[in-house]
């Protein structure tokens, strides 16, 4: 019993102090993985669309901010330009700084609201929902952090496996400092991970199922927030 109180304590304290596999300083520009292209020159917006009064580069950063004097009335996104991409495996560090925050991908535009999105998105958020797969405008929460789920015809997430334990997953990211998320979306499957660790899985069997679609970064709405984003590496396969 002590073992296991001892245990579930260093969860806890891991999950709200971060992971000691990442830190607060800004990573060091990488070289694009083999096969990869680079989708941010380090420098500036090009290659992307957002609305500038959120979205800047600072600190060689893809950096997202609202703050008390410009909230925003929506979720707003930071969009790659370059067209739309099918199956493909999408690698970037992220840093959260409050707030919450998300990577979309096989995304729609909204009509009628200005850099808008929906559909799949890798949640960059706190410890409950840091890690799983949600869909923006698209079917809500699809996964859980530590799940494999299937979504029949209804539309409705059925959890067919597991990829890990929820709370133990959580220790190997920093809620406080930067991360790593790789994302891989083939056919019907897409699954994504966090410093190497595979956190969620989708197997979509559902008729609104995408298999193509726009890559954007998010800046929630609500209290002020911070987001940065760098080495974003797209592989299409």
């Amino acid at each position: 019993m002590k073992s296991t109180l001892a245990l579930l304590l260093s969860l806890a304290v891991l999950a709200v102090s971060g992971s000691a596999f990442a830190s607060d300083e800004i990573p060091a520009d990488k070289t694009a993985p083999e096969g990869y292209v680079s989708l941010f020159d380090g420098k500036t917006l090009n290659g992307w669309d957002g609305d500038p009064t959120y979205w800047s580069v600072q600190d060689g950063c893809l950096t997202g901010i609202s703050t008390p004097e410009h909230p925003i009335k929506y979720n707003t996104f930071l969009i790659w330009k370059d067209g739309e991409v099918a199956d493909f495996e999408l690698e970037v560090d992220f840093r959260l700084f409050n707030g919450n925050s998300g990577i979309q991908y096989r995304a729609f535009m909204n009509p009628g609201k200005p850099w808008s999105m929906g559909g799949y998105q890798g949640d960059i958020a706190g410890v409950p929902h840091m890690g799983i797969v949600y869909g923006e405008n698209y079917r809500g929460i699809l996964c859980q952090r530590g799940q494999q789920t299937t979504l029949n015809k209804d539309g409705k997430p059925q959890v067919t496996g597991s990829v890990g334990d929820k709370a133990e997953l959580l220790t190997h990211i920093d809620l406080n400092g930067w991360n790593t998320y790789r994302i891989v979306a083939k056919g019907n499957v897409c699954t994504q991970y966090i410093n190497g660790f595979k956190v969620s899985e989708v197997i979509d069997e559902d008729d609104a199922a995408r298999f193509s679609g726009l890559l954007g970064f998010q800046l929630h709405v609500g209290p002020p927030m911070k987001v940065q984003f760098k080495n974003v590496f797209l592989k299409k396969n």
